[in-house]
């Protein structure tokens, strides 16, 4: 059974730092990833992307301050978040398809699978 989990959310003042974790299964090393946050009474956005070889597209409201990596070894995604901002908060999920990235990688509809996600609250 498909199973991705997040962890390492927290509480932090504007400016600190969160590593966001996600294991998955077999599958992982054949899947495009992403990471996608939602806001309350905001709708999911594609935040990062990572494909299977380790090429990484990220929105520009993250740029320079977010790293999407992957372990392939041990079926684990990561999002280093730092300089983190208020407006980063939100619950994160982490997200998967059995497909090669493309364009559509920021549309939650391109993904099969979801993690339950894990909340950051960033306080100024």
């Amino acid at each position: 059974q498909v199973q991705l989990v997040e962890s390492g959310g927290g509480s932090v003042q504007a400016g600190g730092s969160l590593r966001l974790s996600c294991a998955g299964s077999e599958f992982f090393k054949s899947s495009c990833m992403g990471w996608f946050r939602q806001a309350p009474g905001k709708e999911r956005e594609g935040v990062a992307r990572i494909d299977t070889i380790g090429r990484t597209t990220y929105v520009d409201a993250v740029k320079g301050r977010f790293a999407i990596s992957r372990d392939n070894a041990k079926n684990a995604l990561y999002l280093q978040m730092n300089s983190l901002k208020p407006e980063d908060t939100g619950m994160y999920y982490c997200a998967a398809v059995r497909a090669w990235c493309g364009g559509s990688w920021s549309r939650p509809s391109f993904y099969n699978y979801w993690g339950q996600g894990t909340q950051v609250t960033v306080s100024s």
